[in-house]
């Protein structure tokens, strides 16, 4: 079933060529840093003592708020950067999901009071104590001569710190060799039908983020999986595919899916993420296609000499098939968001039919000097080129914008946070 509505045929060839919106640069760096627990192959233990996370690199969320996940360092990728096998299992069963989600939320309401304040997690550990002072000697224990109040502040002891351990996990390196039970424990979670493998990276410069797997891809597949009726036998494309996270779960009831992005290496690791995934691909019988697409040229790359080109019938393929396009986690940097959105212009202008686009992102917050405020400027440009686009008027294609409630259940476990977002964009031919 086709997601793009009424099908409408594009201009004649010979019309005038589609004038392009342009889009001004405004660039914005966010960065954030972690250390995640890492199991390692022997051979690579070696590689891993030199291993560390540095000040200008970037970790997604996904590594940060998962301590307890252990992932597997299979190997190096081709700029030297240690590669990691993650197993993320599908729920299919969404009434023990709810059960889960629950106990998740409760626990994570502890700990967020805990990091709300250091005065707050004080008070969650000494209140017994503090109140049978307080009933004991009174308030004016508490002042000095001046009036002041004096807050003497003890050691922790054992208990203390047992009772934070209860609420958060330490997260610090942790170097596992094969053979021991955690490893043993991976290998039997694999070959579960309904696991989904990725090889990643962890802790990449900026330039390298599409290597992680990150929150958006996982709202992106969640709604694919929730909606898997709409995209059944569709033709899609997705800009920015990163790991293939989302492709690979698109891969699982669409037709056809084409997952772009730029880079010989990630494109490497991509393709081979779709083979350790074929158990889930050939359930729906569909098949995912890795290619390259440049969003800072205006033309596909069809020369033949060049690893993931596309060849001249894929291209044609794409062009009169293509009804679902998306793209998750991809807006992070002002010049790229620019150059994504003027892709997509030229591609929907490209195809035959019109199309559904889904948009998956996340807010950042920054501090910033220039405003002196935290803001989200990443987001809010992107907010300011989706009206940009609503409110093109070309005469040819019409595009409308709307926000989708994040109202469906979890198929993968990760935390959906209020900065999650995910947007439907409708691009028709005009009549």
């Amino acid at each position: 079933m086709a997601a793009g509505g009424v099908v409408r045929r594009r201009a004649p060839a010979q019309a005038a060529p589609v004038p392009q919106p342009c889009f001004s640069p405004a660039p914005l760096l966010p960065r954030c840093l972690s250390h995640q627990r890492v199991m390692v192959d022997l051979a690579e233990k070696e590689n891993m003592d030199n291993l560390t996370f540095k000040s200008d690199t970037v970790l997604s969320d996904v590594h940060l708020h998962c301590p307890n996940k252990r992932h597997l360092m299979v190997r190096l990728n081709a700029v030297g950067q240690p590669v990691f096998l993650s197993y993320f299992k599908l729920l299919w069963n969404t009434d023990n999901w709810a059960s889960e989600k629950n106990v998740r939320e409760a626990t994570t309401e502890k700990e967020h009071q805990c990091r709300s304040g250091e005065e707050l997690c004080d008070k969650g550990r000494n209140s017994l104590k503090n109140e049978r002072e307080l009933n004991t000697k009174g308030l004016e224990a508490l002042l000095d001569d001046d009036g002041d109040l004096e807050v003497v502040r003890r050691p922790q002891s054992a208990s203390d710190l047992e009772v934070e351990d209860l609420l958060r996990d330490k997260v610090y390196p942790v170097i596992l060799m094969r053979g021991e039970d955690a490893f043993e424990d991976e290998e039997q979670e694999s070959s579960c039908s309904d696991v989904v493998k990725i090889e990643h990276t962890m802790a990449t410069p900026l330039e390298d983020v599409g290597k992680q797997v990150w929150r958006g891809a996982f709202l992106l597949a969640d709604y694919i999986l929730f909606k898997r009726d709409v995209f059944r036998s569709c033709t899609v494309l997705e800009l920015g595919g990163g790991t293939g996270v989302a492709s690979i779960i698109m891969g699982m009831v669409a037709k056809r899916v084409y997952c772009t992005d730029v880079g010989e290496d990630l494109l490497a690791m991509c393709e081979h993420n779709v083979a350790l995934n074929k158990h889930l691909i050939e359930q729906g019988r569909g098949e995912i296609k890795v290619k390259e697409l440049d969003w800072l040229k205006d033309e596909f790359c069809t020369d033949p000499e060049t690893p993931y080109s596309w060849s001249e019938a894929e291209v044609a393929n794409l062009h009169d098939h293509c009804t679902v396009i998306m793209a998750a986690d991809v807006f992070y940097d002002d010049d790229l968001t620019d150059a994504m959105f003027r892709t997509l212009y030229r591609i929907t202008h490209n195809l035959k039919n019109s199309c559904t686009v889904y948009f998956s992102i996340e807010k950042r917050l920054n501090f910033t000097l220039r405003h002196m405020d935290v803001t989200c400027e990443a987001y809010n440009h992107f907010r300011n080129i989706l009206n940009d686009l609503e409110s093109l008027q070309d005469r040819k294609m019409k595009y409308t914008v709307e926000p989708i409630k994040l109202d469906f259940c979890q198929f993968l476990i990760y935390e959906r946070t209020e900065q999650l977002e995910l947007w439907k964009v409708i691009a028709e031919w005009l009549t």
